[in-house]
């Protein structure tokens, strides 16, 4: 039920033909879409009260009673000489890169003839103990020999065995 008289409706007492119908929503629109002179914002604050008076002090001394643990000191300590430790292998693998960056046939058959020949030696030393090891040796049994030629089978599930001579 529409109690308000500015909308005339079916409640009013008669209904709206299609073309009141149309006047009506046409100016429902115009009024929703009438700009008004929005409200004013406010976009400062002013507190109210007065500014506090400061009047100039002598220092207050503030000793410093910080402590640093024994282990905190050690971890300093450490990582600094880590720090300067890697970076003077760094700096060795620089030079060494730097030295491996110019090579020539002549220093790559310098650094790799002496390693060649130590790799021959180790081998050849590998290779005569290894003969060394493998001396045959013959043994001669005596008894009685048996000699079993029957297989048995028996598969169970995924599993499946084979024994000979049982």
């Amino acid at each position: 039920m529409n109690a308000n008289p500015q909308y005339p409706g079916p409640a009013a007492g008669h209904p709206l033909n299609s073309a009141e119908a149309s006047a009506e929503a046409a100016r429902l629109i115009r009024e929703a879409y009438t700009l008004e002179a929005p409200a004013p914002m406010q976009t400062y604050y002013r507190a109210p009260d007065p500014a506090p008076v400061h009047v100039p002090a002598a220092p207050v001394p503030q000793p410093d009673s910080r402590v640093v643990p024994q282990w905190a000191a050690g971890v300093a300590v450490a990582s600094i000489g880590v720090g300067a430790g890697v970076t003077g292998l760094g700096c060795g693998a620089w030079l060494l890169l730097q030295g491996l960056a110019s090579v020539t046939l002549m220093g790559v058959l310098t650094v790799t003839l002496p390693l060649a020949a130590l790799a021959a030696v180790i081998t050849a030393a590998g290779s005569a103990v290894a003969r060394a090891r493998s001396a045959s040796t013959t043994n001669i049994y005596k008894g009685t020999v048996i000699k079993r030629t029957e297989v048995t089978s028996t598969a169970r599930g995924l599993l499946s065995r084979s024994s000979v001579g049982r």
